[in-house]
């Protein structure tokens, strides 16, 4: 049951590669120069965005999800942040029997679209899990909530960010079969996000019906996924690249994640009317 949960958070943030992970090395941060930042445009987003999808475990209503994007209260350095929260909950008779209450946070610079601060809260049918992270986005390294620092990759990711980061990237290009790459930390190791592009299709979901483009996030075949392709996400094809659908055959049955409601777009949303 703890896998079926695993994969809502990976659906949340795009899809995770199991493979070529790596421990990062330690540091000392107040050692290591300061290498700058970088700037990154985003039309994808925007401060008031606030999405809902409700989550289904073969045919049981299992849960919820909402994504909020809002300004920062603080600034980090001088440089402004967004502050997003993702959380999700369990539901009706899967709350019965495994009840979850999770909670992420990220601090995300407008500019850069890096995190400076990662905060993961969950509760998993009484397994709890807390993570704090703190980035130096500038040296190039991160330290956790145990006060141990390490070196990442230029910009590391974390969850979340790393799903709000892969949306402002050009798609217009992509042939089927190319592979997006986002580096990401998660539970202490570095994950590189691979999404593969799949082409375009038309989706129905609760939320309506939309123009969308299909990703299949590159994932270790056997103890989860039969085959890399039964985990699949469709994102609108606009400048939005919203998440509409997230759909997983696992071993032990399905998963499918849909969008109910949406507000605060950047921009026109590819629905067919």
């Amino acid at each position: 049951m703890k896998k079926v949960i695993f994969i809502f958070a990976l659906i949340l943030s795009s899809g995770l590669s199991f493979s070529q992970t790596s421990k990062p090395p330690k540091v000392n941060v107040n050692n290591l120069p300061s290498m700058g930042y970088r700037n990154v445009v985003n039309n994808a987003f925007k401060v008031g965005e606030k999405t809902k999808y409700r989550i289904h475990y073969g045919l049981i209503n299992a849960g919820e999800a909402t994504i909020t994007v809002n300004d920062s209260p603080y600034k980090f350095g001088e440089r402004e942040a967004f502050h997003i929260v993702g959380e999700g909950r369990s539901l009706g008779s899967f709350d019965w029997f495994f009840k979850v209450r999770d909670r992420y946070e990220t601090y995300v610079d407008k500019q850069g679209l890096f995190p400076y601060r990662f905060v993961r809260n969950c509760d998993e049918g009484g397994y709890k899990i807390h993570q704090d992270y703190t980035f130096h986005q500038d040296k190039r390294a991160y330290t956790d909530e145990k006060k141990d620092s390490y070196a990442t990759p230029d910009f590391v990711q974390d969850m979340i960010s790393a799903y709000f980061y892969a949306r402002t990237m050009d798609m217009s290009n992509k042939k089927k079969g190319d592979i997006i790459t986002v580096q990401t930390v998660v539970d202490g190791e570095i994950y590189p996000l691979k999404m593969k592009y799949l082409g375009k299709e038309t989706v129905k979901v609760d939320a309506g019906t939309f123009n969308c483009i299909r990703f299949a996030p590159v994932v270790q075949k056997g103890r989860v996924f039969k085959k890399e392709e039964d985990l699949s996400v469709w994102v609108t094809d606009d400048m939005n690249h919203l998440p509409v659908l997230a759909q997983a055959k696992i071993m032990v049955g399905s998963i499918k994640m849909e969008l109910v409601s949406y507000e605060g777009m950047a921009g026109s949303v590819a629905r067919v009317r």
